[in-house]
């Protein structure tokens, strides 16, 4: 891994996403006007693709379609991920701390683990456990054995 990676520290926002109805209305404004460009990162068979927004080649947020019926009613609006130190045992303190799970820990190949939480307040964010991050701790170990 190079010495120059910053790993986002427990807490901070790492990610925006646009979930929307019309990607292509989205990717032709914020094209436009951001001068973004985009690259498809494929996803499960039979899903809609997700778009990674690029500027100037770096990623700096992606597009979400909203395809599935858990998004009716929804209108398109941005998306926040914070990263913790672990979503599982996070996520574990949500209802207690009178929030909802609204959808449990999964894990996006690549990226990391993730899951979606509702506040008391009926805010929603995501939070993640960064992909990387976990690929760092099993380098650390693997220095360990020798």
């Amino acid at each position: 891994m190079s010495d120059d990676l910053t790993l986002p520290e427990h807490g901070t926002f790492v990610w925006n996403e646009l979930r929307t109805w019309d990607v292509a209305s989205a990717k032709a404004f914020y094209g436009t006007t951001l001068g973004w460009t985009f690259e498809e990162m494929p996803m499960e068979e039979g899903a809609a693709p997700y778009w990674v927004c690029l500027a100037d080649e770096e990623m700096v947020a992606g597009i979400l379609p909203m395809t599935s019926a858990d998004f009716e009613g929804t209108p398109s609006h941005w998306f926040a991920y914070v990263e913790v130190d672990d979503v599982d045992v996070r996520v574990a303190l949500v209802e207690e701390a009178g929030g909802t799970v609204v959808r449990p820990p999964f894990d996006v190949p690549g990226v990391g683990r993730m899951a979606i939480v509702k506040a008391p307040d009926g805010a929603s964010i995501g939070w993640i456990t960064s992909a990387w991050e976990e690929e760092e701790d099993e380098e650390d170990d693997e220095d360990d054995e020798d």
